[in-house]
């Protein structure tokens, strides 16, 4: 359509498109210009009137392009703060924000089909929690939540099977050819929503860890006769105890050498100095030499001289500086500055 005003030039006039004919027109240009749109978080209806709208277009015109460009551009600009659509979204939002068991009954509110890709929730589960689902469920439905995961994940996933278990999930992967993914979508919803379904925890670490927390800061003789007493009442618990203690006798074993200097930097040299003069133990001295070998040599053998004139330390006094040069080291890990070398487990 032209409109011609003396000797103006003929001036093309945008078509009228719709809401939905615009949508289409923006998506098409900003997917032709290689952006990443993340459409699969629309709600399905959405995503098929979309899709039925891209297929109906045909050709739009230069000046239309630019039409809609120009309002949808203003639009954004008009834009002031955006919010998370529907309630599934806003749990995402603030997640870890809320209370847990008022996160739980909201998601219950939501119901079970949320919108986004459920596989992403259980792409972030720890794989031992994957491994008691996948137990749970048949063999099928587990190797679809097998192919689902990334490598890394799926590998772990399986060490934390029996094995028996495991090769019988991993030779279903070879049946999955045919899984349509519908059936795969209806899989991942029905999994997440078994998440929603376990009672939140008022715990975060499990009671062998917590056990092993208070213990490390418990003195040696108080340590020693709660593990025996576990022992005597519940020997598996108290193997899960003693696996989550980190003393001063652990150091070498759990501390990389050359994380010995940021070690150090964080206790106060009376602290340190009181440690090392105290120790007593075979244990103990052990890790004296462990700390004293892996500093310079300068600082060393400052230190030897210090414990020597120090002389003899009370127990109680000793103890107290290796919890705190045990809390400096956990402060260390928990930040992320140095990492404690993990112990194998028992079989």
């Amino acid at each position: 359509m032209t409109d011609q005003t003396n000797n103006d030039a003929p001036r093309v006039i945008p078509r009228a498109l719709s809401n939905r004919q615009k949508a289409a027109v923006v998506v098409r240009l900003l997917l032709n210009d290689g952006a990443d749109i993340p459409l699969e978080d629309l709600p399905d209806d959405l995503q098929e009137k979309l899709t039925h709208q891209l297929g109906e277009m045909g050709l739009v015109d230069r000046v239309t392009l630019d039409a809609v460009a120009q309002e949808f551009a203003e639009a954004l600009d008009g834009v002031g703060l955006s919010f998370p659509h529907g309630l599934a979204s806003a749990l995402d939002a603030v997640d870890g924000k809320i209370a847990p068991a008022a996160a739980a009954r909201l998601r219950k509110v939501a119901g079970v089909r949320q919108i986004g890709d459920p596989w992403q929730r259980l792409r972030e589960i720890p794989a031992e929690e994957l491994a008691e689902m996948a137990q749970a469920e048949s063999t099928e439905i587990a190797a679809v939540m097998l192919s689902k995961l990334e490598t890394a994940k799926a590998a772990q996933l399986l060490g934390q099977l029996p094995g028996p278990i495991a090769r019988r999930i991993t030779y279903a992967v070879s049946k999955t050819a045919n899984v349509t993914p519908e059936a795969v979508e209806r899989i991942g919803w029905s999994l997440a929503a078994q998440l929603d379904q376990k009672p939140s925890q008022a715990f975060a670490d499990g009671p062998g860890a917590r056990v092993g927390a208070i213990l490390n800061q418990s003195t040696a003789s108080t340590r020693d006769g709660l593990l025996t007493a576990l022992d005597e009442e519940d020997a598996d618990f108290a193997s899960v105890v003693r696996h989550s203690i980190f003393t001063f006798a652990h150091i070498p074993t759990r501390i990389l050498p050359r994380d010995v200097p940021a070690v150090l930097r964080g206790v106060d040299q009376a602290v340190l100095v009181t440690a090392l003069a105290g120790a007593s133990t075979d244990e103990d001295q052990k890790t004296v030499e462990f700390l004293l070998s892996n500093m310079s040599s300068r600082m060393a053998d400052n230190l030897r001289e210090e414990i020597g004139e120090r002389g003899k330390v009370k127990q109680s006094d000793a103890e107290d500086a290796m919890t705190q040069i045990v809390g400096a080291i956990r402060t260390l890990a928990d930040e992320g500055t140095i990492m404690l070398i993990e112990e194998e487990s028992e079989e």
